[in-house]
């Protein structure tokens, strides 16, 4: 089983690192640029606020990946 860690800053090399080897580019807004990345931001805001922090402490990954996926499902097709 692969341990949860804890989060990192999104510019983090360990995060960039990851997002090469399965060839995602990374969208990360100009400094200075506070609306750029504002609807990310408030989207990763609700993610916390609603999923992450109410059922932590999480164990492992795959229990956050899970949730995760059913969230990302509701957000998308079912929040009123």
């Amino acid at each position: 089983m692969q341990r949860l860690v804890e989060p990192a800053q999104y510019t983090s090399s360990t995060v960039a690192e990851h997002l090469d080897r399965e060839g995602i580019a990374a969208s990360i807004g100009s400094v200075g640029d506070a609306l750029g990345n504002a609807l990310m931001d408030s989207a990763i805001g609700l993610y916390k606020t609603e999923l992450v922090k109410p059922q932590r402490p999480w164990k492992y990954l795959a229990e956050v990946e899970l949730a995760t996926a059913e969230w990302v499902d509701w957000y998308n097709h079912r929040r009123g």
